[in-house]
This record gives C-alpha cells, structure tokens and sequence, in this order.
C-alpha cells in the first residue's frame, strides 16, 4: 500500500526486552505500518533500548546516533527511542543525542503506535514523551511478532523485583514485582503453542517470587504443574531462579512434571559471605550451598547455569579466590560473567574500594579460564551419550544446529547434528560423537527419526 508507514525496529538487550520489543512490532503491523530491515528505506525507527548497565547505554547511544544519521541520509523522517535506557535516563539522553522525536518508556509500551505515527516534529519542537509513571497493571504480551524462531519463544511470567539487590538499577527502571494471574499467563502459552511454539522458556527478573502478590498462594510450583498440562508443549524451561526464595515446592515440580527441563538458571552472583551481604542477597555460601546439593540431590542429570559478578566493590583478593575455587569445584554446566558496573544510582556504585577496571576485567578471564576447563570437561562426559535434541536450524548444507535440554538459547553451547533432512523445529534422538570446544557433535541414532513438532 503506498500510504504504509515503513517502519525499522532495533530491539537491543536481554530476553525481557524482546518480548516487549516483540509487543510493539505486533501493534505496529497491527496499525497498518510495513517493516523493514533496511533501516535507510524506513520512514520511522525505533531502537528499544537497554539500560541495565553502562555498557549497554554505550550501545543503545551508538544505535540511537546511527539512526538520526539516517534522517541527514535516508527516508527517515522521525526517530523513536524506547525502552529501559528511556526510562532510566531520560533527560540525559535527549541532552546527549539531538534528532531524537519522541521516547517511550516502559510503563507507556503501548504507547509505541501513537509514537510512531505522530506528526513529525520541527527542528524547534522538543520530543514527544510518552513517560507515564509506574503503575501496578500487568502488561499483556498477546499478539506479538515474534523475532524468535517459530519453534521457541519466551513467556513472561511477572515484571519488576522486590529483591533490592545493591549493584542492580531494575528496581529503579521496572518497579516493584508485579505477576501476570495465572489464567493471563497459560493463556499466553497457549497462544505462542498455537503459533507454533514447542519450547517455551519462562521469563521475569525474579521468577521464583511469582505469585507472591497474590491471596490464594498460588506460587511458582503451581504455575509449573498446569503449564505442564498445556497441550502442544514439549520443552519449558525456567530462568532467572532467585536463590533465597526457591523452595521445596518449586524444586518438586521441576522433578515430577515432564515437560519441564530439568534445567536451571540461578544466577548466584557471588559466593563468599561478605560479599554476598554487601550485595543484599539474603542468602550465605552455607545456603547457597545446601540449595545446590539438594537440586541435585531431587533432580537427578539436573543442567544448572549461574551468572557471576567480577569485581564487586571491596572484594578481596582472597575473596575472589574463595569465588574462583567453588566455580572449579561445583562444576557448572554453564556460567556467565558480568565485569562489576559502577551504576550512580545503585547503593553499590555509591560503594567504597571500587576496584580498578583492569583488575575487574582480569577477574573476569580469571572466572571464565577456569568456567571454561569445567565446560570442556563436562561436553567430554557427554561424548557417547544418547540425548534429545530440538533442532533450532537446519541449512540445506553442512550441519543442524541444535540444543538438549541442558542448553537454553541464545545463552548456552549448542549440538550440531550431522544428518540431512532435518526441519527447524524437530526433535531427534542423537549420539554425541565428538566435542567441539564448548559444542557437541552428534549424529540421529540408528532407530531415531525427527520427530517433527
């Protein structure tokens, strides 16, 4: 239609920025607007923007300034920024970057059309602010277009953390914790099954509090159990567990239901005590620890992922080695590491003993040295063995890339599988033949077709 608005859209940072980035290209497509690739044949571009920390406002600037680039160059007549950076910064943000026209921040995510199609604004006009404050309504994430593979995709399960970490700016950004009911979110699922969903990967800054706003005690452990009674879905998947607040209840459902894979993201952050109180944590290494053993203890070939943070301010040499001996003797299956980001805004960027960011970075390869002696010997154990695998591509040639169970997307290793005919989207029994770095090789076991979904 030549009366289409052509509309380019930048989604940067994590998994719960995608699904809000998802939402908005969903009603963007709803209002009629064309989408495009190409951000020099588009009239309109939005760049959702990610503001956790100072290297991810570097990038969304860098964005950001590439965009207005396109008004002086391109079709581009009108910039649109939204997202966390928005909401955290942004007076800031419109002093650093000129040629912005309207910025949109969280809690006005359904805003983006009006954004979007708004009159373009003259030079001597300020931008259009879309910046309402916090409020307590859910927002939904019906009818999204989805930029994941139509096999996978997240599912938002709460908004927003009570927990009050020091070092962390989301509370600050995303407000208090706030859940979808129940109905809201197996609704959802079974929308992104219907769209043809297989794995649904379960989302929120603190998934293990889910429920905990609401009377009847509905918590996590029952959201677990009827999601796995959803027809259509085989793998679901649990992240961004919080340690102090993961309980019996939660650990049995993950054992007992089917669907669910017996994977778990729990980003400890650190380990050593007086670090861990520094960073409010509510959690000791003695806690810690028990937690640990009895996830393995009840869940058996259980795949737990951490996230650790280099460079806290005041820790000790000896404290990063007590952190650096228990990731070699634990041996997680997979481990991310942040370098300590100063945040102005946070208790801890207000901290004494910041540390040097030469010092922080070399703690950093210290933990990723070691995290990766463990990957690698761990993909060795799994050469032989026989597992499942979803294939997320299959080229025409050369090999699938795939994922166990063991390997969520985006963040962990990968299987490739050495067989034609396979479909994104399949599933099929393989045997690891070999290693590959961090990535296993396999082949479809003799009596193993894809199984397609």
């Amino acid at each position: 239609m030549d009366n289409q608005t052509t509309v380019a859209f930048v989604s940067l940072g994590c998994a719960k920025n995608l699904v809000d980035s998802e939402k908005m290209l969903g009603q963007i497509a709803e209002a009629g607007c064309a989408l495009t690739n190409d951000e020099s044949d588009a009239e309109v571009i939005v760049v959702n923007t990610c503001g956790f920390l100072a290297a991810s406002r570097t990038e969304a600037v860098a964005c950001i300034r590439e965009a207005v680039a396109q008004k002086q160059s391109g079709r581009c007549k009108r910039v649109v920024v939204a997202g966390c950076l928005v909401q955290r910064d942004r007076d800031a943000l419109l002093a650093e970057v000129e040629g912005v026209d309207a910025l949109v921040g969280v809690n006005n995510r359904d805003d983006i059309v009006r954004a979007v199609l708004a009159e373009n604004r003259t030079s001597d006009r300020p931008a259009d602010l879309y910046l309402g404050d916090y409020h307590p309504h859910v927002q939904l994430d019906f009818t999204r277009l989805r930029l994941t593979p139509r096999h996978y995709a997240y599912l938002r399960i709460s908004e927003g953390c009570n927990q009050k970490c020091t070092f962390c700016t989301i509370p600050a950004i995303r407000g208090p914790m706030h859940c979808k009911p129940p109905d809201i979110v197996l609704a959802e699922a079974r929308e992104l099954v219907s769209d043809g969903a297989v794995e649904l990967n379960l989302i929120g800054q603190d998934t293990t509090s889910y429920g905990e706003e609401f009377e009847d005690a509905y918590g996590l452990d029952r959201l677990l159990r009827d999601l796995n009674t959803v027809d259509g879905i085989e793998w679901l998947r649990l992240m961004y567990v919080y340690p102090s607040v993961f309980t019996d209840a939660m650990i049995d459902a993950i054992a007992e239901c089917e669907r669910v894979v017996k994977y778990i993201d729990i980003p400890l952050q650190h380990i050593n005590d007086r670090v861990l109180k520094a960073m409010h944590r509510r959690v000791t290494r003695r806690e810690s620890e028990d937690l640990l053993a009895k996830i393995r203890a009840k869940i058996p070939g259980v795949h737990i992922r951490t996230t650790l943070i280099a460079g806290f301010p005041g820790e000790t040499d000896a404290e990063f080695e007590e952190l650096l001996d228990f990731v070699r003797e634990f041996r997680f299956d997979a481990m991310g590491v942040f370098p300590y980001s100063a945040e102005p805004d946070t208790p801890a960027g207000r901290m004494k003993g910041q540390i040097p960011d030469q010092i922080v970075q070399d703690r950093l390869d210290a933990l990723m040295t070691v995290q990766q002696q463990v990957a690698f010997a761990l993909a060795d154990e799994m050469v032989g063995r026989t597992m499942r695998v979803l294939i997320d591509e299959a080229p025409a040639d050369g090999a699938a890339v795939g994922r166990h169970e063991g390997q969520a997307p985006m963040v962990d290793s990968v299987t490739y599988v050495k067989s034609p005919g396979l479909r994104n989207g399949a599933f099929v029994d393989v045997h690891c033949k070999e290693r590959r770095d961090y990535d296993l090789i396999a082949v479809p076991t003799r009596t193993s077709l894809p199984i397609l979904s």
